[in-house]
């Protein structure tokens, strides 16, 4: 399957989308009291899944739209004239 520049562009955006709003769950996180203890873990599990998610979207991102520039630099230019 080929990727195409627009597909990079999507699995950038939900990797930076996870990052966002991940990172803001971890305040949230931080600022609750009084929850039992398996409430965090369950919790922090999440968030760690999540990043994770976030690193391996990104990963692909980063490689589909290299590989996109870089089938685009060798491709033969369309001048119509």
């Amino acid at each position: 399957m080929k990727l195409e520049r627009k597909h990079a562009l999507v699995l950038l955006a939900i990797a930076a989308w996870n990052v966002v709003t991940y990172a803001r769950f971890i305040k949230a996180l931080a600022d609750t009291e009084g929850r039992p203890t398996g409430y965090y873990v369950a919790h922090t599990i999440l968030i760690i899944v999540n990043f994770l998610i976030a690193a391996l979207l990104g990963t692909w991102g980063v490689r589909a739209y290299k590989a996109a520039k870089a089938s685009q630099a060798g491709a033969p230019q369309n001048s119509s004239v």
